[in-house]
């Protein structure tokens, strides 16, 4: 492979590049403020229009709409297309977070609202801090990540938990046997409460039912914030601007003795 820039970059391109995220979060932030309840929708950019699971995450669109959602994808085409397209003709909020990549990755014409963005942890922020729920349809690597970070966000609490769909049983069940029988039984690397964090089906009417149950349950009507008093509110609670959680810092860096 050839290499189209210097691996190495002075301290001054390093320190320039800092404006470039933070433009990219302003943008970011100002433009997803106005969206309302969302849920994000995954899926493989390869997908077909005549395919079922194109066909699918059409319907997924518009019944997330109907149920009084916004739907947010990466806004390429596949099935971030699908659900962009069924989203837009329900008449509803339909936002593409489009990547930059090599292979000009072009926004599909279905997006209401849309922001480009050149670095993946800024866009994946976007994701987290505005969807009330995830909906993973098959994809690639890009969909796994998405899926096993909300994971990893719900299960170490840096999130509030989220209902997680899985749309698809004949791609996803042997994903979910090989998590059951060898991360959990054989390694004991995950909780059992772990393995109750997403909801696999193969019907669009279940999963929206889904979400909007589990949302109910856990007493979300609208995105808002509750006044909280000064000093009540615990540090772990405390939403940072990414729409993460603050925790306890991992390391207790030593005291020197000039300091105490």
């Amino acid at each position: 492979m050839t290499r189209t820039e210097p691996i190495y970059r002075t301290a001054a391109e390093e320190t320039w590049r800092v404006f470039r995220i933070m433009a990219e979060f302003v943008e970011g932030f100002e433009e997803m403020a106005y969206v309302g309840p969302a849920v994000s929708v995954f899926g493989s950019a390869r997908a077909k229009p005549h395919q079922e699971r194109y066909k699918m995450a059409e319907r997924m669109g518009a019944a997330l709409v109907r149920a009084g959602f916004a739907v947010i994808t990466g806004g390429g085409p596949g099935i971030m297309e699908a659900a962009n397209k069924g989203a837009f003709e329900a008449k509803g909020a339909s936002v593409g977070l489009n990547i930059s990549l090599p292979m000009e990755q072009h926004i599909n014409p279905y997006v209401t609202h849309a922001v480009n963005f050149h670095y993946f942890f800024c866009r994946k922020v976007m994701f987290v801090k505005y969807a009330l729920g995830v909906v993973c349809f098959p994809g690639g690597f890009g969909t796994m990540d998405e899926f096993f970070e909300s994971m990893t966000l719900m299960q170490t609490e840096k999130t509030d938990p989220r209902p997680v769909v899985l749309m698809g049983s004949r791609f996803y069940q042997p994903m979910i046997d090989w998590v059951k029988e060898v991360m959990f039984k054989d390694y004991q690397s995950i909780s059992p409460e772990d393995l109750e964090m997403f909801k696999l089906t193969d019907d669009v009417d279940e999963a929206v039912e889904y979400i909007v149950r589990t949302l109910r349950d856990q007493g979300v009507v609208l995105p808002k914030r509750s006044a909280q008093e000064p000093g009540k509110v615990r540090q772990r609670s405390q939403i940072s601007a990414e729409g993460t959680r603050f925790g306890q810092p991992p390391i207790t860096w030593p005291v020197r003795h000039s300091e105490r």
